[in-house]
């Protein structure tokens, strides 16, 4: 298993030869994950590496890192800014502060549904804000869902705000997602994805707030027992790719990479429907508490935060939008 010191140096030297680690004339594009094996998101690239293959003759495909062997999110859309690697799928709350476009798609109650949230980012909207990432030297290719996010702590069942009042819950370092803990009255703690699970153990922190297939797949459901159906979030991810490296494709191949990247998007669904379904069930099987909320109190503590927000114009021509299409 390569390791992410020594993927970067190889990186770095690559930089030195050719500007980029991967020649035009180098079939396999370096993927990131920092899910495992298995994580829908994971097979949905796996699937549009082994369709490039197919449909390339060879010529591209993927080489795949999951599992965060190259590393967190939060360093990943610079290695694909500066060529160190082609594709990567990243959560948006890791982007919020560079690309501004995506905060709308992580605001609390922005959505209605997970379907109202996939009509969107299948619209015109979707295709604004994937556009956006030109910006800053990356092509956006399409979003992937993250299901809806959650609260669950260890400590006690969380009906109302007031209950998440001295608990420290963990989050993305996003300042929306942190600014969303604060107004539900928790102490937010943004720390990476890998590192949830020990601070859990640990009692570094007392609870986090993620989707269920994460909350499962990451073991959080062995300390955490108390899950609130909060649905506070369902902002999506996104699949970006290396501007550098984009450009050493022929047309031809660009035109089949966004294609591809497009239909994993329902490989991606499609898995992702399942393993939610299943790891909520596990999640249950193992004595984990499912709890419904007063929602009603949770959307009124982020109302201003929200207001705040769509202060700005291009949040609030693109929320006007969004609640269009609820």
């Amino acid at each position: 298993m390569i390791s992410r010191r020594n993927f970067l140096a190889a990186s770095v030297a690559g930089f030195g030869m050719c500007g980029s680690h991967a020649a035009s004339s180098e079939p396999l594009l370096a993927a990131s994950e920092v899910h495992v094996s298995g994580y829908p998101t994971v097979e949905a690239i796996r699937w549009l590496g082994e369709q490039l293959s197919i449909a390339s003759d060879g010529r591209l495909g993927v080489r795949l890192y999951d599992s965060g062997q190259l590393g967190r999110e939060s360093d990943a859309a610079d290695l694909a800014r500066f060529g160190a690697l082609d594709l990567v799928r990243l959560s948006l709350g890791a982007l919020n502060n560079a690309f501004p476009a995506t905060r709308v798609l992580s605001l609390p109650y922005m959505f209605e549904s997970v379907l109202h949230m996939r009509r969107v980012v299948d619209s015109a909207i979707g295709a604004e804000i994937l556009a956006a990432f030109a910006a800053r030297d990356l092509i956006g290719l399409a979003f992937y869902d993250s299901g809806e996010r959650c609260v669950y702590n260890r400590k006690h069942p969380v009906v109302l705000p007031a209950d998440l009042v001295g608990l420290k819950i963990r989050v993305p370092p996003s300042d929306i997602f942190i600014e969303t803990a604060r107004a539900f009255g928790a102490n937010p703690t943004p720390l990476s994805y890998g590192e949830t699970f020990s601070a859990l153990q640990t009692h570094l922190i007392d609870g986090a707030e993620n989707n269920w297939p994460s909350f499962h797949g990451s073991r959080h459901f062995e300390v955490a027992r108390y899950w609130s159906e909060t649905r506070h979030s369902c902002s999506p991810d996104v699949l970006l790719f290396s501007r550098r490296r984009y450009l050493q494709l022929s047309p031809a191949d660009r035109e089949l990479l966004h294609d591809l990247a497009q239909k994993s998007v329902l490989v991606a669904r499609e898995k992702w429907d399942v393993r939610e379904a299943s790891a909520r069930s596990a999640s249950l099987a193992a004595g984990v508490e499912i709890g419904q909320v007063d929602e009603a109190a949770f959307r009124h503590a982020v109302a201003p935060l929200l207001a705040h927000y769509r202060q700005d114009a291009l949040t609030d021509r693109l929320a006007r939008a969004i609640q269009a299409q609820a």
